[in-house]
């Protein structure tokens, strides 16, 4: 295997991205998968699972930071891992066993990807909405059903974030919102991260086992969005947050009607 080289358009890519994604806190997939595949031209299944790799990497320094911070409910991660990587295994393989390179596949991923960044523009609109209301509505505890629930919630992310690499972070964190009413934002968002750290990486890894990981673009995008995100993280405490969200959400509007029309 040849040693990957630094390309400095993906690590420039990576620096836009990763500043948006720590200045908003918007998963980097939402970004980085429909600009691969958009601008570069990047077949969709690379993009896809170059970005998973990619978004493990930057997830479990969130992880950790979060971990510190004692941010994290492991037991909600663990709800969402339970459904997640099983479900991340079964499409895997159903990618294996159709394959990945076929006009279908591709179609099907790009459609998804399409499918998932409208989704996520609509999560982030009225994600603040939702969570006052499911604050105002919170019923009495039900622990067996919002387990069940937040099991289901983690196959539903690990079937789309194995087809696309997009759903783990801003509609994992609005349907915490409104199973976990009583949980602070702070503690869904670390235990949103914590979770997504194993399920990109087995989805991922499953991709390069399938052969749709591009190292050296890997390590490009790395080089660029690590400093990106540091430099976001700084001054997101300064930015608009409502008008940042809703450009953001506009412009993966934007992007999803692009990919699902073609």
């Amino acid at each position: 295997m040849r040693m990957p080289h630094i390309d400095l358009m993906y690590s420039a890519s990576g620096l836009g991205v990763g500043f948006l994604v720590g200045l908003t806190g918007v998963g980097g997939g939402s970004l980085m998968t429909p600009l691969l595949v958009l601008v570069f031209g990047v077949h969709p299944a690379t993009a896809v699972g170059t970005d998973l790799l990619y978004a493990a990497a930057t997830k479990a320094t969130g992880t950790l930071v979060h971990g510190l911070k004692g941010s994290v409910d492991w037991q909600v991660t663990g709800r969402l891992a339970a459904g997640s990587v099983p479900a991340a295994a079964v499409t895997l393989w159903l990618l294996h066993r159709y394959g990945m390179s076929s006009h279908a596949a591709t179609t099907l991923i790009q459609t998804v990807l399409g499918v998932a960044l409208l989704i996520t523009s609509i999560a982030l609109v009225f994600r603040p909405k939702l969570a006052a209301f499911a604050a105002r509505h919170a019923s009495g505890p039900a622990p067996l059903r919002t387990a069940l629930l937040t099991a289901l919630t983690g196959a539903v992310l690990g079937v789309l974030v194995s087809l696309t690499s997009v759903g783990a972070g801003a509609i994992g964190v609005t349907v915490l919102l409104l199973l976990y009413p009583t949980l602070s934002t702070s503690r869904i968002v670390g235990s949103d991260i914590a979770h997504a750290v194993p399920l990109t990486l087995i989805a991922g890894m499953g991709h390069w086992l399938l052969g749709s990981v591009d190292w050296s673009m890997l390590l490009s995008l790395l080089v660029g969005s690590l400093p990106g995100i540091a430099i976001g993280s700084q001054l997101s405490a300064r930015a608009p947050d409502a008008l940042l969200r809703n450009l953001l959400a506009a412009t993966l509007t934007l992007i999803g009607v692009k990919l699902v029309i073609g």
